[in-house]
């Protein structure tokens, strides 16, 4: 019975090194994938993502697999299948954030945050750099269950209005005066949003 537990207890720390090992290098893939863009030919990158994508699905179908039957995995590899359902829905885009969530790492994502502020101050960035990743972050702070400042849930709400008042826009054809109130509305909105 102790050898069956033994060796039971060795495969399960076999397949934890084995899954973390894989999730590794599917992340360095797609970040390095980013990073790496410009140098692609025409239709090579997305051609490459889109192999990415299908390892990334592949993966996320053998780790639920995986952790069927085994609370301890489930739990511990919760956040890392979310994250790979993110990745793979285009919900989070930015690699950093994506392998900061799928490997529970709060701290780490404020730290991020914080560079995203300190770069944004600087105009190392653009404001829909900042807000796009900033939101991003939040999301995956929100999903890990890190408490949210009202200051950032208010950001969230008016990033998520102000997103579903662009999407309502895009929906809409043009011409009527009803159609371009609304557009005007909607860009007072996204502009006061923005700022």
């Amino acid at each position: 019975m102790s050898i069956a537990r033994s060796r039971g207890k060795a495969q399960t720390e076999l397949l934890r090194a084995n899954i973390n090992d894989q999730v590794s290098r599917l992340l360095d893939q797609l970040e390095d994938l980013e990073e790496l863009k410009e140098e692609f030919e025409a239709g090579e990158y997305e051609e490459t993502k889109e192999e990415t994508m299908a390892q990334l699905r592949e993966f996320q179908e053998f780790l639920e697999r995986s952790v069927q039957g085994d609370m301890s995995l489930v739990s511990e590899y919760s956040a890392t299948i979310l994250a790979l359902q993110a990745a793979i829905s285009q919900a989070f885009k930015t690699p950093e954030v994506i392998r900061m969530f799928a490997k529970k790492q709060p701290d780490a994502l404020r730290k991020r945050l914080e560079a995203l502020q300190r770069d944004k101050k600087i105009r190392q960035i653009s404001t829909e750099q900042f807000q796009s990743q900033a939101v991003e972050i939040l999301i995956a702070l929100k999903k890990l269950g890190a408490k949210l400042s009202s200051q950032e849930n208010a950001f969230l709400e008016k990033m998520s209005s102000a997103r579903h008042m662009e999407d309502a826009v895009d929906k809409l054809g043009s011409g009527s005066s009803v159609e371009k109130d609304l557009i005007m509305q909607a860009n007072a909105e996204i502009s006061k949003a923005k700022q």
